[in-house]
């Protein structure tokens, strides 16, 4: 059931992070921060990512990397409705904090996490993280959106497999989910990287619900931070979520900008590769 991790966070505490690359990470029970290697400024940033580890060689040679136009580039598979299971409340848990999208850590500390699922299927998702990149890293008919939000899983059974799934997020004058605007009041306590804060409770049951009803773009590409692995899938909500200016403002006033470039159609040349050639 592919939503059940993002249910139980309606029953637990939630720790917000300011991290050194900018992203602004949304961790269950841990105050424990990574700062990173890279960042999306000009020498770290992403025209320079493959450059900084060898582990980051598919930043800027792969050629199924994320970030395609969903609308431009025969990515409108319909996903199967996401049904959601519910899970009882968990102990309170620590969770490990990751230094790239991937989350660092699947093992022991997560149990209490797993065992909310064991009674699903033993490839079930397991939620790692959620976190928002500003401007939205995917593109529409080639617009950007205000933000993008990131529920990232991995399968419960141990395996390595990564899912993504995405909401891009608009501004406007109205919002239909509390729970950001609850998460973000906290983000003006956080303004410098290295800081962290508690959110008591974030009930998260009426977003999962409409979740639930959306459809979703699909596709098979990478993480868009370094190592860029491929092998991801991405399931894109073709419906934005709206946000107001004002909860915006705490978003891009912590974060700053934190999304890469767009990428070539999946399958072909990197961009940077293109980039290079007469260089």
């Amino acid at each position: 059931m592919f939503l059940a991790a993002i249910s139980v966070l309606s029953f637990l505490p939630i720790a917000i992070a300011s991290c050194a690359h900018g992203i602004e990470w949304m961790h269950p029970f841990s105050t424990d921060i990574a700062h990173g290697t890279f960042s999306y400024e000009t020498t770290t940033g992403p025209l320079n990512w493959h450059n900084l580890s060898a582990n980051n060689f598919l930043c800027g040679n792969g050629t199924n990397i994320s970030k395609p136009h969903p609308a431009r580039h025969n990515v409108r598979n319909r996903a199967a409705r996401i049904a959601l299971a519910r899970c009882p409340p968990c102990a309170k848990r620590r969770v490990r904090e990751p230094g790239d999208e991937r989350g660092g850590h699947h093992g022991g500390d997560l149990m209490g996490w797993q065992r909310c699922l064991e009674s699903q299927t033993a490839r079930s998702p397991l939620l790692l993280l959620f976190h928002f990149h500003a401007p939205s890293e995917h593109r529409v008919n080639l617009a950007h959106y205000e933000a993008e939000m990131h529920f990232v899983f991995t399968a419960a059974d141990g395996a390595a497999k990564i899912t993504v799934l995405v909401f891009l997020i608009q501004i406007g004058p109205g919002s239909s989910y509390p729970f950001l605007e609850n998460i973000f009041s906290y983000l003006p306590s956080i303004p410098k990287a290295g800081q962290a804060t508690q959110v008591s409770r974030v009930d998260m049951r009426g977003f999962v619900a409409h979740a639930n009803q959306m459809s979703y773009y699909q596709y098979t590409g990478s993480l868009t931070t370094p190592p860029c692995s491929e092998g991801v899938s991405w399931y894109v909500a073709t419906t934005p979520i709206p946000m107001y200016v004002r909860t915006y403002r705490n978003l891009k006033n912590t974060i700053g900008s934190n999304n890469r470039h767009t990428q070539n159609a999946l399958g072909e040349m990197n961009i940077l590769q293109v980039a290079a050639e007469n260089l």
